[in-house]
């Protein structure tokens, strides 16, 4: 059973910075503030049991309300610390997510209800800020109280006791002052106590993240892959997301090394599923992924990662130049080495007529998410890197954002060449894509319908041959 992403990436943030923040703020101060407050009153009651331990038990006595108190109320600040993180959480994900979408937000003219949106986040967050301040405020107001009931109590009984002849009237007057002294350090350490809910609700929080169960793992005694081409194997393979609707039912297939498959199917058939699955982002509810023989389960990440890459719909690049998002394809190579390898790779896929009437070549910068590149660029990037990468199996999720024609045939071209030879699945968006695969395979409802070469499929006047029709129906009209 699997769990999907069911965080935004703000709440992510939030964890990482926030939460991380009150941690280290209980480590550095909080905590050994405490420890040195509870050391001075510690050293002052034992004074005041020197001076008289009768004394001395009244003044205890007297706090024990301000302890009842304190273990009632210090559980109530600590889940109001805990709902506005979650609250904060939520208006970091809710603000990351209106500044991606910014042009859509504008181009609908919503600005306001937006700006409303994110006002009621904020207004629901300060309204908890409130009560947990009064929380903490009633927790610190009892301290003086104690105070006060402490010294009274200590004057009438010392009074008490002074005038049978046990007390001296310096004593009691001492035990004024070192009450006051008694107290000081434990009104400090109830109003840091209040701050140590919230850092153990951000240790909390982070400690959640950490310990999250992955959804894959590295295997203890991995197994190598065959060297050169592998073929590619799916058995029997089932996947279920959350305990729902089962997403891909019983999928069987073989792609042979070196052939290209395409998966073609209408919208929320699985075929992102199964290219997810491929790639092995997660494993299986059942069923096996085999390369050259081997489970994908029992193959180490970094091997994996050295012999399959995943071209993706919409290319993803990190802010930096272009050479900077080639380097993740090999990160170990030194900058000058990389630099004539990506050159090469531009020009063996036919892409550096296009790099050259980029601004400065590799060292032009592609903006936080390449947005100073257009969709169809940060594509053929993404293709270089892939290509840089020099894989065995290749994943791809073939785009379907708009480019221009000139665009989208440099696309078309570069992909050829990266798929040449290599073991290739492609999440085919248009059938011209299927028509030049070796295999297609055709999903309906998370079940593979049919599968075999593009002709025979025509021939067969199955699903697919009805969307090839309809598709050269549309595209003649």
């Amino acid at each position: 059973v699997l769990t999907q992403n069911s965080e935004q990436r703000g709440r992510y943030v939030s964890r990482v910075t926030g939460d991380v923040d009150t941690m280290r703020d209980l480590m550095q101060w909080t905590g050994a503030g405490m420890v040195v407050a509870a050391f001075e009153s510690t050293v002052v009651f034992v004074v005041m049991a020197l001076y008289s331990w009768q004394l001395a038990l009244v003044v205890l006595a007297s706090y024990i309300p301000l302890l009842v108190v304190t273990m009632r109320i210090q559980p109530v600040i600590r889940r109001a610390f805990s709902d506005i993180r979650a609250r904060m959480a939520d208006l970091l994900g809710a603000t990351s997510e209106q500044l991606v979408g910014v042009a859509t937000i504008r181009s609908y003219g919503v600005q306001e209800r937006m700006r409303l949106r994110l006002r009621e986040e904020i207004d629901g967050i300060a309204k908890r800020e409130r009560r947990a301040a009064w929380l903490a405020s009633t927790s610190f107001s009892m301290t003086a109280f104690g105070q006060s009931l402490a010294t009274g109590a200590a004057l009438v009984v010392g009074t008490a006791l002074g005038v049978k002849g046990d007390l001296s009237v310096g004593t009691v007057a001492a035990f004024a002052l070192l009450v006051y002294m008694f107290s000081g350090p434990l009104m400090w350490i109830i109003e840091m106590l209040a701050e140590m809910q919230r850092a153990m609700v951000g240790w909390q929080r982070v400690i959640e993240l950490v310990d999250a169960p992955t959804t894959v793992s590295d295997p203890e005694s991995p197994i190598p892959l065959p060297d050169g081409k592998v073929d590619l194997t799916v058995e029997s393979v089932r996947l279920t997301y959350d305990d729902e609707e089962e997403v891909l039912k019983g999928i069987t297939l073989t792609v042979p090394a070196g052939k290209r498959l395409a998966v073609v199917g209408q919208t929320g058939s699985g075929k992102t599923s199964l290219a997810r699955l491929l790639a092995r982002f997660f494993d299986p509810t059942s069923g096996h992924i085999r390369l050259g023989g081997v489970d994908v389960r029992d193959v180490s990440f970094v091997e994996l990662r050295s012999r399959l890459a995943v071209v993706p719909q919409e290319g993803f690049l990190f802010d930096g130049t272009v050479l900077d998002n080639l380097l993740y394809a090999r990160p170990d190579t030194d900058p000058d080495g990389l630099r004539v390898d990506a050159e090469s790779a531009f020009n063996e896929l036919g892409l550096s007529s296009w790099l050259e009437t980029t601004a400065h070549g590799l060292d032009t910068e592609v903006g936080a998410r390449g947005e100073l590149l257009s969709a169809g660029e940060r594509q053929l990037v993404s293709i270089a890197r892939a290509y840089l990468r020099d894989p065995d199996v290749l994943i791809l999720d073939e785009a379907t954002s708009a480019v221009d024609p000139a665009t989208e045939v440099r696309i078309s071209r570069a992909l050829e060449r990266l798929m040449k030879g290599r073991t290739s699945v492609v999440i085919a968006h248009r059938l011209s894509t299927a028509e030049r695969a070796d295999l297609v395979a055709v999903m309906e409802s998370g079940e593979l319908v049919e599968f075999g070469p593009h002709t025979a499929l025509v021939g067969a006047d199955g699903p697919y041959a009805r969307l090839h029709r309809a598709w050269v129906a549309q595209t003649r009209d």
